[in-house]
């Protein structure tokens, strides 16, 4: 049987998804309309009067293998890759976007970005790309301070929004500009979108349908002898035929003790194994959509049921409470109630609580320990696992779940024990109970939500929270 990474059983790939069919329709919604992009305009260029700001730049960069550093300039006028964009806030005054200096090129389509009025190709250069001197960052920095020179603004109070592959540019701008005001201002974008449009919110729900689709297709193939490449690429082909942008968000963890999170190396599925789906980042038109899974080969210990069966009991002791108006601490502590009952931790506080990658009680960093781990099919390939992965026992996170935005994006809350802010209509989120114990017994499972009126919509729905069975047979 094949288990080296140099020979996968891709192959086979054909046989195993020839009769697969999800058991739903999936719905494909439209791009967002031309006016949503203009009323998500006026309220930036509203917020920045409020703020003093003359012009917003918003800044995005790439991070290799074709994606951007954030999704900021895909949320104000859908373009998809590196660059810059300035933004008067006098509404007379055309917006400018620079773009299209790293060598990671994407051409439109999908992206042409709507409200943009020109569009300067700045150009990757350097020695060795193209044997001409230069430093791209330096010539957006030049071309951007120009722009703002032609409009007036050269010594106005310019807000900045970016993240950390921002810092050379804005040291680059504001030499340029030395008697311009630079005032960081992330928090105009991040706030809006805490709360997300019934448009967005479609966007959503074909994430989470693409999420469900590729993780019945893994369902689908799973069975002893199958490969968690072939898994892994199951649920990938699913979610990608039907417009998944992106097959490298997610994560897979098999092995016979409970999972982590890993990507496949070449493990075979054998009886007692136990599966997890971390599908941490569904991609459709920007916008993500996150679910947990759990699989079962066969039998598996009773430390294994027991694991799996309070972390399931926590997403739905969870759910019952999600509404306008239920306090997000209350959420978070209800799915760690079966945890406390079961004697698994003390408390809900996120402080005190224990979790997998945590550090030292002081606050030290923790040593992983050196003990030998036999993993036949990673030793068939020339290696040996020679630390054990966790270092300590509990969940993930010290807390239960999070905010969901678009692809690139930043949690803009997390669902936690120190959280007392209030669930509002038009909030998407993720809830998902962990518990992890060193060669023993492990789960992550959850659901991904939208806040309705008068409750909550499970995006996620089309696939059982409950832990899928796979029989072995012998």
């Amino acid at each position: 049987m094949n288990i080296s990474a140099s020979k996968s059983g891709a192959y086979r790939m054909g046989q195993l998804m020839a009769d697969f069919a999800p058991d739903f329709e999936f719905s494909a919604p439209l791009p967002l309309p031309l006016e949503e992009f203009e009323d998500r305009l006026r309220r930036i260029r509203r917020q920045a009067v409020e703020a003093g700001h003359d012009a917003i730049i918003v800044h995005t960069g790439g991070v290799g293998w074709f994606h951007t550093s954030n999704a900021y300039l895909r949320y104000i006028c859908d373009w998809m890759r590196e660059g810059v964009l300035i933004i008067p806030t006098d509404t007379d005054k055309a917006m400018v976007l620079l773009s299209f200096f790293t060598q990671s090129v994407l051409l439109p389509p999908g992206g042409e970005p709507v409200l943009v009025d020109d569009i300067w190709q700045i150009g990757p250069i350097g020695r060795e790309y193209a044997d001409r001197p230069g430093d791209s960052i330096i010539k957006t920095a030049e071309k951007c301070a120009e722009v703002l020179g032609n409009l007036g603004l050269a010594k106005g109070q310019i807000g900045r929004i970016g993240d950390r592959t921002s810092l050379t540019f804005w040291s680059a701008l504001e030499e340029q500009l030395p008697k311009a005001k630079c005032v960081a201002d992330n928090g105009i974008l991040d706030r809006m979108q805490k709360i997300r449009s019934p448009r967005e919110i479609a966007l959503f729900r074909a994430a989470a349908q693409l999420a469900s689709i590729g993780t019945q297709a893994a369902y689908h193939v799973v069975r002893p002898g199958v490969t968690d490449h072939e898994i892994y690429s199951a649920f990938t082909y699913a979610q990608l035929t039907l417009g998944g942008e992106t097959g490298d968000g997610y994560q897979i963890g098999i092995n016979e003790f409970g999972t982590h999170c890993g990507k496949p190396y070449g493990h075979v599925v054998r009886p007692g194994d136990v599966i997890n789906l971390y599908i941490s980042n569904v991609t459709y038109r920007g916008y993500t959509a996150q679910t947990a899974r759990m699989i079962a080969i066969g039998d598996i210990t009773e430390r294994q049921e027991e694991v799996l069966a309070v972390c399931t009991d926590g997403v739905k002791r969870a759910e019952k409470l999600i509404r306008p108006g239920a306090l997000m601490r209350d959420i978070n502590n209800a799915a760690f109630e079966p945890m406390i009952e079961r004697g698994l931790l003390a408390s809900t506080e996120a402080r005190t609580m224990p979790y997998n990658w945590s550090a030292m009680p002081d606050g030290q960093a923790r040593l992983i320990p050196q003990q030998y781990v036999k993993n036949v099919d990673w030793e068939a390939q020339g290696r040996k696992l020679m630390h054990l992965y966790p270092a300590t026992e509990g969940p993930h996170n010290p807390n239960l779940g999070h905010s969901v935005g678009m692809a690139g994006g930043q949690n803009s809350f997390n669902i936690s024990s120190h959280n007392y802010d209030r669930l509002e209509e038009g909030m998407v989120f993720v809830m998902h109970t962990q518990w992890l114990e060193p060669l023993s017994a492990g789960c992550n499972i959850g659901d991904m939500y939208a806040v309705t009126k008068d409750g909550f919509e499970n995006l996620s729905r089309h696939t059982p929270l409950e832990t899928h069975r796979v029989v072995a047979e012998a």
